[in-house]
């Protein structure tokens, strides 16, 4: 382990997020204070003008890590989630490609996809979606998801985790154990699934026992409250399903995240640090904070951090769980990162919405 004490280290545990096309004073000094896991880029927090400033800023946030390379993520699935648009090519949803059902396209869609991210120096991106479209109620899955059986997710799914990694971006299916059949967005409200667990372990849990089995590098909780395993807890902050059934269970050594911390299933009803510390004790390795709306409040993040801290302190937060965390990120950096800089503006249109990647984007069309 680290001789480096505690509170020079915890920051790692962290994905945060800033306002701006630059990074600003106040994540340079979180990140030298507690040193920092990554950075999540958003359009709407103005992290995204063009591919040659996404180049720059990714490798400015590589940088942020004291211990190791900051992740830079970015959630990029295709369709209404996107955050990188044209120039970037621009793909279908994903519900598209599973309607192809052709593994063959999967793997192209993502070879394009992962070239373009590497290209600017993403690193981490969320996807695929590994939920399953079972309820056509769902406001917020809908067209994200592969396909409404566990067979074609998780299929799909596999062909686009290898792909992705193949290219030194990690992977993160999401969202574990299932957003698929809610009938609410935990962006505004917590959802409620109420599968008995026979169901959830042979419908919901499929797509991510393949992605684990495809060496998946991240897994990402949701927040939803699933009362026939725990019915008092967000799965987030449910050591009944992060631990017992994810760790424990499915046999997941990755690394596992939290979807964003001030989403309003979580925010309404935890301070950040309370949500940052039940996280971490619930066996998440990392913990998302995104902003909110069109900015980001780097206080908010500090003060999960000094929850962390103060956690450890009072002994309501093991050391060893925290020194676990810490060790999964070390090793998902180590296996998934590579030396990097920016490539040069002609090196970038070569790649960036390449006319071989617009063909395969008109190929997916096709099945829409």
């Amino acid at each position: 382990m680290s001789p480096q004490p505690l509170r020079r280290r915890i920051g790692q545990l962290l994905v945060g997020s800033f306002t701006g096309s630059q990074v600003p004073v106040e994540m340079r000094a979180l990140a030298r204070e507690f040193d920092l896991g990554g950075v999540t880029f958003f359009g709407r927090l103005g992290n995204i003008e063009s591919p040659e400033q996404v180049a720059g800023l990714a490798f400015d946030v590589r940088q942020l890590g004291i211990e190791t390379p900051g992740w830079v993520g970015i959630d990029q699935e295709g369709g209404r989630v996107a955050r990188l648009r044209s120039p970037f090519t621009e793909w279908p949803p994903m519900a598209v490609l599973g309607r192809s059902d052709d593994a063959g396209l999967a793997r192209k869609f993502a070879s394009a996809l992962a070239a373009e991210l590497a290209a600017v120096g993403v690193s981490l991106d969320y996807a695929p979606v590994l939920d399953i479209h079972t309820n056509p109620k769902n406001p917020v899955i809908g067209d994200r998801a592969l396909g409404e059986t566990p067979e074609i997710v998780a299929r799909l799914g596999r062909v686009i985790i290898e792909e992705l990694q193949r290219a030194g971006v990690a992977a993160c299916g999401k969202h574990f154990p299932g957003h698929g059949d809610t009938a609410t967005d935990s962006h505004v409200e917590l959802p409620i699934v109420e599968h008995p667990p026979d169901r959830l372990r042979a419908v919901e849990f499929a797509p991510f026992k393949a992605a684990i089995e495809a060496g998946v590098a991240f897994i990402m909780t949701a927040h939803v409250r699933v009362t026939t395993i725990d019915e008092n807890l967000p799965a987030t902050l449910s050591p009944k399903l992060v631990q017992a059934i994810l760790r424990e269970e499915l046999g997941f050594e990755g690394v596992i995240v939290s979807d964003d911390l001030e989403m309003k299933a979580i925010a309404d009803n935890y301070t950040p640090g309370e949500a940052a510390v039940a996280a971490i004790a619930a066996g998440c390795d990392a913990i998302l904070m995104c902003g909110s709306g069109k900015a980001a409040d780097i206080e908010l993040q500090v003060e999960a951090l000094e929850a962390l801290i103060h956690a450890v302190e009072n002994e309501s937060l093991s050391v060893k769980r925290v020194e676990a965390a810490l060790d999964r990120n070390r090793r998902a950096k180590e296996r998934i990162l590579r030396e990097w800089r920016p490539p040069t503006a002609a090196q970038l249109r070569t790649v960036i919405g390449s006319e071989e990647h617009r063909l395969i984007s008109e190929q997916m069309a096709r099945f829409a």
